[in-house]
């Protein structure tokens, strides 16, 4: 039998909710940023560890800039120029990075807003939270009603599904933006996790990581995971791919749709924990937290250090608006936007 609970989360409406299955796995979320604020599963030894970076309060959330948890959107990941084009029409946004481009929405992204709490589902171990974002909001076109239902399964599933509707033609990129360390948030470094991803190619970025356009073979770089090995194997390769992003922070083409086999594994052996993700999104942007470190302690009084922790976010590909080539982001006028990401947690074999 699920539990659903809810406690304050220290800024004025914020609340924290839990989700705690049968055998003592849990599940936090907040209403402020449609935040995963924590994720409580055992490893090898029985010993329940939070796999999720973050932070105590959600005044950590609103302080930080790393979008630690946090749903992601209008448009996840970058646009050049801050400006996109839709319908012959010009649309500028907000260039909240030092070389002009947008990214994750702008300053006033989806991850600083208070999302309303809808009733529980009494069915199952699930909270959703609604958001609308009108017209104009981040530049973009569209009063968009967004839905992100969060739960967790009796088998250890942690699944996010979005569903998004505008009044106009608009883009939409939705992610989360969770950091990952499968040996807890008290632990040093991930780069001895081991990863895979089921992607034959990436999309090569510039200086600025926004993408060039290609689509390029990972097969000889030092960015294939196709066969698993650890994150830090390559990670300081002579790369000219790493060199610019200090590491690994890339869009990898997936194979196919990994709605029913994954998309991507990791796992750790000291902790005995691995995590398979499954996607309907055609890519999925593997950033080893090159450039965490200077903010808030995090939960339980640690930093968050440089590469203490990774993402696996499921998207569609960045900077898709300026590249016919790439997937579309386009959400028409009275579409359903439907898309489902899920990360399995269980022990490695």
């Amino acid at each position: 039998m699920m539990k659903l609970t809810k406690t304050s989360f220290g800024a004025p409406g914020a609340q924290l909710y839990c989700i705690e299955n049968e055998i003592g796995s849990q599940l936090f979320a907040s209403n402020f940023g449609a935040t995963v604020a924590g994720l409580k599963v055992p490893g090898a030894d029985g010993v329940f560890r939070d796999v999720i970076m973050g932070f105590d309060r959600a005044e950590g959330y609103a302080e930080g800039s790393s979008y630690q948890g946090a749903t992601v959107g209008r448009f996840a990941n970058r646009i050049a120029n801050a400006c996109f084009e839709l319908n012959d029409r010009r649309y500028a946004l907000d260039p909240n990075t030092e070389h002009g481009h947008c990214l994750h929405g702008g300053k006033n992204g989806f991850h600083q807003r208070m999302w309303q709490t809808l009733p529980p589902e009494s069915s199952e171990g699930a909270i959703v939270f609604q958001l609308t974002s009108p017209d104009g909001d981040q530049g973009m076109p569209g009063n968009l009603d967004i839905k992100v239902r969060f739960s967790l399964s009796e088998d250890n599933t942690f699944c996010i599904r979005y569903l998004a509707v505008s009044d106009a033609d608009t883009l939409i990129n939705l992610t989360n933006h969770s950091y990952f360390n499968l040996n807890g948030v008290a632990a040093p470094g991930i780069e001895d996790h081991f990863l895979w991803i089921n992607a034959d190619c990436f999309t090569p970025t510039d200086a600025h990581s926004i993408p060039t356009g290609e689509i390029r073979s990972v097969c000889g770089t030092a960015l294939d995971f196709r066969a698993e090995k650890r994150i830090g194997q390559d990670i300081d390769a002579d790369e000219p791919q790493l060199h610019m992003a200090g590491g690994y922070d890339h869009n990898f083409v997936l194979n196919g749709n990994h709605r029913e086999k994954p998309a991507a594994k990791a796992r750790s052996e000291i902790s005995g924990i691995m995590m398979e993700v499954f996607t309907d999104r055609p890519g999925i942007q593997f950033y080893s937290g090159n450039y965490l470190g200077g903010e808030a302690p995090g939960k339980q009084g640690f930093r968050l250090e440089r590469r203490s922790a990774f993402c696996l976010e499921a998207q569609c590909f960045p900077d898709a608006p300026h590249h016919p080539g790439f997937p579309s982001a386009c959400l028409k006028a009275g579409e359903l936007f439907k898309s489902v990401t899920s990360y399995r947690f269980g022990l490695q074999f």
